[in-house]
């Protein structure tokens, strides 16, 4: 069992062990990325010519111009959703460029191949078309989507701890998605308008933007959003519930074709079919949506408020960095004293980094106490403790100030007095024993003072 060592280790000392073996030439990093990008990039140049060619070059301007206008919105609203604990820019930039480009060249093949092989099957085109617009397109689309969302979750799994990772991924990759479609949608819609002569709000340009940007920019989103929770859901289950695991991401994903079904089929229902399932199905739907993920985040904050004082009792945080790291408002006044205070935007950029891994090491916390940690639990919570330890000089004079400023004083588990008003304890407290949960002891003599005691493994033997 790996054990964490007596003190923190510091850069650039050594941590023992022998030499890894050399990896295969295809399992190097620049490989791995060197392929998803050409991958990526292909796929954008045969899209883009696609489109291109049903569009025309006028119309593909213009329909990329109308297009990008949500983009800049959708994108920053996911990211508002995920500053609790805020991913990696690469995972997101992956996650658009999917969806712009591999999701939207696998969904213009496919479904062009389906409904022209049910077209000649059948001997009925308008069957065909609403046939392929309501079963083929979102099953097709919403599989081509949720590959971004299962990439990410297999790869990239320490930055998909939970149900807003889910809900990030997979609606970044959906704006991706909608971006291409709406490029290709609003550029058609302007070539029959040079070829009928309708200008202004009566021309199809100007039906197709209210309806598609206007209205529903959210709607591919909206799909996508229900597989990433389901992913999100399966990434907070243990590794031993294998079945939960599997269905839960799989229900998700038949849920959000279900409802893309729906979305592609209201236009059959009626000439107020379209307005009475947006008004009585997405519009719900998206306000139920939206609150589950507020509420997700809110809860992420307790979370760390509960999970960190255990390591505030064993020396490796303040006594105010709980509170101050379990609230945004605090954390914000934190960075922006550290870049006015502290050393600018590099002061300020280390202490964004340290509420990342602080909140990281709180939701690795609280997985080991409810009995789902990975095998790797003990190394990954000395490389975030060691993260911490690295950026303490600046972050915890900004995290102490900060918890003075965002709120009045509070309560504080152990011996520690309050949040913001700390005493200064002769001698710090004393870790558990490795085999139980942390809890705060009797001050012992300290033999570094400098250094605090190790927060060890309390849910492994």
């Amino acid at each position: 069992m790996a054990t964490i060592p007596p003190y923190p280790t510091y850069p650039g000392e050594p941590t023992g062990g022998t030499a890894l073996r050399h990896a295969h030439w295809w399992q190097r990093k620049w490989v791995r990325y060197g392929a998803l990008i050409t991958l990526l990039a292909l796929s954008g140049l045969v899209i883009l010519a696609l489109v291109r060619q049903q569009t025309g070059s006028e119309g593909f301007l213009v329909g990329l111009g109308l297009a990008v206008l949500p983009v800049p919105l959708l994108i920053a609203a996911f990211r508002w959703l995920d500053r609790v604990e805020p991913g990696p820019w690469r995972n997101l930039l992956f996650a658009f460029a999917w969806g712009a480009c591999a999701a939207a060249l696998i969904a213009i093949i496919a479904n062009s191949f389906a409904t022209k092989w049910i077209a000649t099957a059948t001997a009925d085109p308008s069957s065909a078309d609403t046939l392929g617009a309501t079963v083929i397109a979102p099953i097709v689309e919403e599989s081509a989507k949720a590959a971004a969302v299962l990439l990410v979750f297999l790869f990239r799994r320490r930055d998909f701890t939970g149900i807003v990772d889910g809900v990030v991924i997979a609606g970044v990759t959906a704006t991706g998605f909608a971006f291409t479609e709406n490029i290709l949608y609003l550029g058609t819609a302007f070539g029959t308008d040079q070829l009928t002569g309708d200008r202004g709000i009566a021309s199809v340009t100007a039906a197709t933007f209210f309806v598609r940007v206007v209205m529903s920019p959210f709607a591919h989103p909206l799909f996508t959003v229900l597989t990433g929770i389901g992913f999100g859901i399966s990434a907070l289950s243990s590794e031993r519930q294998h079945i939960r695991r599997v269905l839960v991401p799989l229900s998700g994903l038949l849920l959000a074709m279900g409802m893309h079904a729906m979305w592609n089929g209201s236009s059959t229902f009626g000439e107020y079919g379209f307005f009475a399932v947006y008004a009585m199905f997405m519009v719900p739907a998206f306000a139920l949506l939206t609150w589950l993920v507020i509420w997700t985040r809110q809860r992420e904050l307790k979370t760390v408020r509960e999970e960190l004082p255990a390591y505030a009792v064993a020396g490796w945080l303040a006594p105010a960095e709980p509170y101050a790291l379990g609230s945004m408002r605090a954390r914000r006044v934190a960075r922006e004293y550290a870049r006015r205070q502290l050393g600018g935007r590099p002061a300020g950029r280390a202490v964004a980094q340290y509420e990342a891994y602080a909140t990281s090491l709180a939701f690795l916390r609280r997985r080991g106490r409810l009995g789902r940690a990975n095998a790797d639990f003990v190394v990954r919570e000395r490389e975030l403790l060691q993260e911490l330890w690295r950026r303490r000089d600046v972050a915890r004079p900004a995290l102490e100030y900060a918890a003075r400023v965002a709120a009045p004083p509070r309560p504080v588990y152990g011996v520690y007095g309050v949040y913001g008003y700390p005493p200064q304890p002769a001698h710090p407290a004393q870790p558990a024993h490795p085999a139980f949960p942390i809890q705060p002891v009797q001050p012992v003599q300290q033999v570094h003072p400098t250094v605090p005691y190790p927060a060890y493994n309390p849910y492994r033997t």
